[in-house]
């Protein structure tokens, strides 16, 4: 079982065509053909492990709403444990990204959410969930969207609890202090630059450099830098490798960081090597940045990729 903690995200869609400009405001007028509503931030990495049939279990907080009972609920469906997911009756909303796509482009988002930090007893609740759980867990993904639920404050006490697992974080890089000694971080080039206090520069030497500037700074073992069209760079440790991109056609790369975790953490669960993890997360991304809207990639699919 792989443990998930961090911040829970409805992903809704709203789908439909545009064949006029309203004549109201010069903004386009969208037929309504659906709505759906998907897991979506530390959630999406839920999804993604069970599309890849891992075991899971989610740590969070959720709203005292229709929303939050609904993420309760597909929890289920996906069979992943929610005990370490509490609802908050009076602090918060359940977070809602809402998504309006037409003819296969996403014309606007926009936000519902509340990011203060959680308050301490719930941090104390997750903790003692967690420390319950981690006798099951062959890993355990940190999944940091800054939206108040890894506080530092929980992040210093919940990594010293987790030795001897593998424990990769898909970071923020205004934690950045607070993820030293886990196993791997999985940021993209933008957050890896900025967490090293580097130039924002998508070359090879220039990666190298700050991936082991962050694995010594971070007492990490190994470090994974997304770099959009340039693939993945992973250091492990003794030598850098450079992964050229797996994506054929780009469509949309929401939640295309919960695959790369998800899909790394899991081969490394199962016995493969960095490398070879890396180049599996890698197709993997291949196959969702394909798709529109969050979207996960099954085994069968990253062999076909």
């Amino acid at each position: 079982m792989i443990l998930v903690i961090g911040d829970i995200i409805v992903d809704e869609f709203i789908w439909g065509n545009v064949s006029r400009i309203s004549p109201e405001a010069p903004v386009p007028v969208v037929n309504v053909n659906k709505v759906d509503r998907r897991l979506g931030g530390s959630a999406n990495v839920i999804r993604n492990l069970h599309a890849l049939e891992t075991k899971s279990a989610m740590f969070g907080v959720v709203g005292n709403d229709e929303p939050g009972e609904w993420v309760h609920n597909r929890l289920g469906e996906l069979d992943s444990d929610d005990e370490g997911v509490f609802t908050k009756k009076n602090e918060r909303p359940t977070a809602i990204k809402t998504r309006v796509v037409a003819q296969q482009q996403q014309i606007v988002r926009y936000d519902h959410e509340w990011a203060t930090p959680i308050h301490p007893d719930t941090q104390r609740k997750i903790l003692d969930v967690v420390r319950a759980k981690l006798n099951d867990a062959t890993a355990v993904i940190i999944s940091d969207y800054a939206k108040g639920v890894l506080t530092p404050e929980l992040l210093k006490q919940l990594i010293p609890e987790l030795k001897g697992k593998i424990v990769g974080v898909d970071p923020k890089p205004l934690n950045t202090e607070s993820y030293h000694d886990v196993t791997f971080i999985t940021p993209n080039l933008l957050e890896a630059s900025e967490m090293a206090g580097m130039d924002n520069i998508n070359e090879d030497g220039h990666v190298e450099n700050m991936a082991k500037l962050l694995k010594d700074k971070l007492g990490l073992e190994y470090i994974l830098i997304t770099r959009s069209e340039k693939g993945m760079t992973l250091f492990d440790g003794e030598q850098c490798h450079h992964i050229p991109t797996a994506a054929r056609d780009v469509f949309d790369v929401t939640g295309a960081g919960d695959t790369v975790i998800a899909v790394f953490t899991a081969c490394l669960a199962r016995g493969n090597s960095p490398l070879q993890a890396a180049k599996t997360a890698n197709q993997a991304a291949g196959v969702v940045v394909g798709k529109v809207g969050t979207a996960t990639a099954t085994w069968q699919e990253i062999e076909r990729h």
